[in-house]
């Protein structure tokens, strides 16, 4: 019972955004398929990281939650879970991230307490800047980098132009995501690009920072040389980006869909079809 609780505070099932493009960064690192050893501890890694920064987020925003319509029902709103277990749950999760990262290799252990230091940091962010959405898509856009160095023991540029994209990729859903509590954040003066400049405004934003993610990973391709496999995998998530923000758009009830759905595929696609242009180009 309480393994499930703790599912559903993390929202286990949406690290599914992010788990992909480390699996990518790492095929990229390794230019074909790295060693299951390397894919474990990096699965781990990425595991414990998200779980943490959740757990994080949920408590340190329990009482927001609670005034929010939205989120009243929420594990710890409904005290469902104690915060001494969330405490402990977060501790676990950072374990597993340092424990991992000191199996992949030494340069992975010692920037291991910078990807802690943002996981633990964006939660902050809405209380004081409208750019929180860039703070939360620059945390997971480290994914691909942390995988990259996880394989290669290296920083290089390409994970970087991979990470940027996932930045503006992932601020540009969350842009849509918070749409729904606009209001809310106006009235209990939180941050966010919504609050500031409206539901409009913030959908061409969305455009704007999604145009930008597909013009990096276009680019990307480009720079390691990648093959037509990639360039098909680059073109359907142009589409799926398109999609997703026409949805939005034009019907403003599929938030959900969107955010959740179409991310997913966008994620899963563009590692398939790196790993595919790797294997069979």
């Amino acid at each position: 019972m309480k393994i499930k609780l703790i599912m559903k505070l993390v929202k286990f099932e949406h690290t599914i955004f992010a788990l992909p493009f480390a699996y990518m960064g790492a095929v990229l690192a390794a230019q074909g398929i790295p060693s299951w050893g390397k894919v474990l501890w990096i699965t781990l890694a990425m595991v414990g990281a998200r779980s943490a920064a959740m757990a994080w987020n949920r408590l340190v925003d329990w009482e927001i939650d609670a005034d929010n319509p939205r989120t009243k029902d929420r594990v710890l709103p409904k005290n469902l879970l104690s915060r001494l277990e969330v405490v402990i749950f977060i501790i676990a999760s950072l374990t597993l991230l340092l424990i991992s990262a000191w199996n992949l290799n030494p340069l992975a252990f010692k920037l291991s307490p910078l990807a802690v230091f943002l996981l633990i940091f964006y939660s902050y962010t809405k209380r004081f800047t409208w750019l929180c959405h860039l703070v939360l898509g620059f945390t997971l856009g480290m994914a691909p980098v942390g995988s990259w160095i996880g394989v290669t023991g290296q920083i290089s540029l390409a994970p970087f132009l991979v990470g940027i994209a996932v930045m503006f990729w992932v601020a540009g859903f969350d842009i849509i995501y918070a749409i729904q509590d606009y209001e809310f954040d106006q009235e209990h003066g939180l941050y966010s690009i919504p609050a500031k400049f409206g539901p409009q405004t913030s959908l061409r934003v969305t455009v704007i920072f999604h145009t930008i993610t597909f013009l990096l990973l276009t680019f990307v391709g480009f720079y390691l040389n990648l093959s037509w496999f990639y360039a098909i995998g680059i073109l359907i998530v142009g589409i799926l980006l398109y999609v997703e923000n026409t949805l939005v758009k034009s019907d403003f009830e599929k938030v959900k869909f969107a955010f959740f759905n179409i991310n997913s595929v966008v994620s899963i696609t563009i590692f398939v079809f790196t790993l595919a242009d790797y294997l069979f180009s």
